[in-house]
């Protein structure tokens, strides 16, 4: 038996009544059961609050986290005992009830210090089909070839004594400077399935956020040149070609 439960899942939350319910049931409906779910909360006053006390199951919460989403992760980092902590977000959910006993298993098999699989996009109420999964490597990360989606990622605790935990004071591209302190000092495992679904919103996908997100994100990727040079200038390739394609559509009016 183990002292701790195997996975802490960090979900934070702000007003979050509308999307919680299918949070909560995906973990709730985990085969695996040595789970303990860390709520961090931002102050919410709508039914949020009282869905997590209704939640069966060993939780813990902390109330006002404020100061954003990074330093929101980071307190739930902070609180976590299990072995792996995973950061599931109040609008995204598990896909299937046996993704944590996958990712035990993966852990186990391949003894990685970090374990990530694909995501499916839930837009507009359908399920996009997920990006195939590339291979890993710290050069392909560097160079924007690899992605990590954050819903599916898995690391052990241990880790962020290790690299850090996430820079508070990004806003927009602290999980890629994390997968990158990771994948700079320990190969990922990965999982070819989809494990969460990411619910987009139409605020979060706005040309000015993606505009400040690409330009937070190319900040980021320069702090590890010296690591990829060659990864970061064909990374400065794409990011110029997609500045150009978000400034375009910027100025197009819309048709709404």
């Amino acid at each position: 038996m183990r002292a701790g439960p195997a996975f802490s899942i960090v979900t934070c939350t702000w007003n979050s009544a509308a999307t919680l319910g299918d949070t909560l049931a995906s973990v709730q409906r985990q085969t695996w059961r040595e789970i303990e779910h860390i709520f961090v909360d931002g102050g919410s006053s709508d039914a949020t609050l009282d869905m997590i006390a209704a939640y069966p199951g060993r939780k813990r919460v902390l109330h006002d986290v404020r100061g954003g989403i990074s330093r929101a992760m980071n307190r739930g980092i902070e609180a976590a005992s299990g072995e792996f902590v995973a950061h599931l977000h109040a609008d995204d959910y598990y896909l299937g009830e046996d993704v944590l006993a996958l990712v035990a298993e993966r852990f186990a098999s391949a003894r990685a210090e970090w374990v990530f699989g694909t995501i499916q996009v839930l837009k507009e109420g359908t399920l996009v089909p997920p990006w195939p999964l590339r291979p890993f490597s710290f050069r392909a990360l560097a160079s924007g070839h690899a992605s990590v989606p954050h819903p599916a990622v898995f690391i052990r605790r241990r880790m962020f004594e290790r690299v850090g935990m996430f820079d508070e004071s990004l806003r927009y591209a602290m999980d890629i400077d994390l997968w990158l302190r990771l994948g700079r000092v320990a190969p990922p495992a990965t999982v070819d399935r989809p494990l969460a679904v990411f619910r987009e919103h139409p605020g979060s996908v706005s040309s000015a956020n993606k505009i400040a997100a690409r330009q937070e994100e190319f900040r980021v990727r320069r702090r590890y040149l010296r690591q990829a040079p060659l990864a970061f200038a064909i990374y400065c390739l794409r990011y110029l070609k997609r500045m150009r394609r978000l400034r375009a559509e910027a100025a197009t009016p819309s048709a709404y």
